[in-house]
């Protein structure tokens, strides 16, 4: 699909423009194969198969401050990440603020129950799903690999997501997060969804790894959440590798998940096949 064949979007701010330019410029050679999920335009999936592939699948899940962004956004990680065996599947989901907490996360849930059902006739391993994410799809790529209780509601094995990894992703919301503003998607406030929508509150033992990254220019206040996380998890014995990007702000994190010269794509995959 194209962005004009989607419903209209929140306006873009002056660095969510920017960035829609650059992402798909970067994806408009990659080709893939598209699937829906769901009715609604925005529960839809692109899977690029790899060449070669080893088994390992990532669904990447676009940011925009979940209130804009598409699928086809993240089409541009695809070919480093096919070259190292790695079947790739951009998932796109509904929006704020027509849209508000848990709609996000549960279309994540059954953007990868979707996958899992066919990802073996691109080469992929249903067995071997990671999900991951930049910026508002770190926070969902994260928030569904810990949440508990949607695998059994779509006939999943708890295992499903061998783990997780989040990019410049947001960990926590409400008064310590260090946000300038509460974001839209988590509704109005008397639905007190801060809980529920923040990874660091959902720390358990056991849960599935996790390969954070961050750019080293990264917004401050992302940098110290991923920092508080990554304790947090470790705290509980649970099996973390962190990564940071090098000269790269927000948007440059992002642009370096589909360039072989940054190290990301290869660390990623070699993480991958380790779990």
């Amino acid at each position: 699909m194209t962005p004009e064949e989607y419903p209209p979007q929140e306006p873009f701010t002056a660095i969510g423009a920017r960035y829609h330019d650059e992402a798909l410029r970067r994806s408009a050679v990659v080709q893939g194969t598209e699937l829906s999920y769901s009715d609604d335009p925005y529960c839809s999936l692109t899977v690029v198969p790899a060449r070669e592939p080893n088994g390992d699948v990532l669904v990447a899940l676009h940011g925009g401050g979940w209130t804009n962004g598409y699928k086809e956004w993240m089409l541009f990680m695809a070919p480093a990440l096919n070259a190292l065996g790695v079947t790739f599947v951009s998932a796109g989901y509904r929006l704020a603020p027509q849209h508000v907490f848990p709609v996000q996360r549960d279309d994540v849930c059954d953007a990868i129950a979707a996958v899992h059902r066919v990802i073996g006739s691109y080469g992929g391993n249903p067995d071997r799903i990671f999900v991951g994410g930049h910026s508002a799809g770190g926070h969902l790529a994260a928030l569904v690999a810990l949440s508990t209780g949607w695998t059994a509601q779509r006939d999943l094995p708890d295992n499903v997501v061998r783990g997780a990894l989040p990019i410049s992703g947001t960990y926590l919301f409400g008064p310590d997060s260090g946000l300038s503003m509460r974001p839209r998607f988590l509704g109005p406030v008397e639905n007190q969804a801060e809980p529920a929508a923040s990874p660091l509150h959902l720390v358990r033992p056991s849960a599935p790894p996790f390969f954070v990254s961050y750019g080293s220019d990264d917004f401050p206040h992302l940098r110290r959440q991923a920092a508080d996380f990554i304790s947090a998890m470790r705290a509980q014995g649970n099996d973390v590798t962190e990564y940071e990007l090098a000269n790269s702000d927000h948007l440059g994190a992002s642009y370096a998940s589909g360039d072989p010269e940054s190290g990301w794509p290869a660390q990623a995959a070699n993480w991958m096949r380790a779990h």
